[in-house]
């Protein structure tokens, strides 16, 4: 079986040195006026707070607080238990026509602009720009055995589960491709990943 790239003691993988920290910082000042849009779009149109936070699971484990531009209404988490029975089958909690989503979340999460928070999780370590989707816990419950050798590497804003249909895809898919990512992890292989990640956001505009 072919070997994880091992991680260094401050979540980044042998050889990635700080360029996801330059990338977020770089990435977080050039879209600095899409924050401010967005958090102004959502406090004029839905009671709430600005930002959503969730705890999911991330390298070796460890839980964090990860953070979106909130596109649902406040307190739709507590709904999911609710709603789950309305999931698309074969795939993560996923709603096609979700309630709780506001107009202006319906928008964000086309343009991908919800994920733009992320950035921050990055600049704490938490999280890097490619890698593993980080999952919630309830889901990262159902990984079992060898899967959890995903969490050998720090979860990424995008990665190739992105790039392959993001949450459509069924649990023991995402796991296989996130093994995949690991094995044959090169900085090259994130840039092509990057690369290929923004056309994919276009597309979903309909651009």
């Amino acid at each position: 079986m072919a070997r994880l790239p091992v991680s260094n003691r401050d979540g980044r993988r042998d050889g990635e040195g700080a360029g996801p920290i330059a990338g977020a910082l770089a990435t977080a000042v050039i879209l600095a006026p899409v924050w401010l849009v967005a958090a102004v779009a959502i406090r004029a149109t839905s009671p709430g707070p600005i930002l959503f936070r969730q705890q999911r699971m991330g390298r070796d484990g460890r839980r964090f607080t990860m953070l979106k531009f909130r596109t649902m209404v406040d307190g739709a988490d507590a709904q999911r238990d609710a709603l789950r029975e309305l999931s698309e089958p074969d795939a993560l909690f996923k709603i096609s026509d979700d309630p709780r989503i506001t107009s202006v979340g319906r928008f964000l999460r086309r343009a991908s602009i919800d994920e733009l928070p992320q950035l921050v999780n990055v600049l704490k370590g938490d999280m890097s720009l490619v890698g593993p989707r980080p999952l919630p816990l309830d889901d990262d419950s159902l990984v079992k055995g060898w899967q959890r050798r995903r969490l050998l590497m720090n979860p990424g804003i995008t990665g190739l589960w992105q790039i392959f249909g993001s949450s459509r895809i069924p649990l023991d898919e995402m796991v296989k491709i996130d093994y995949l990512y690991g094995t044959n992890w090169s900085l090259w292989l994130d840039v092509k990943i990057l690369l290929r990640t923004v056309p994919h956001v276009v597309g979903r505009r309909g651009l």
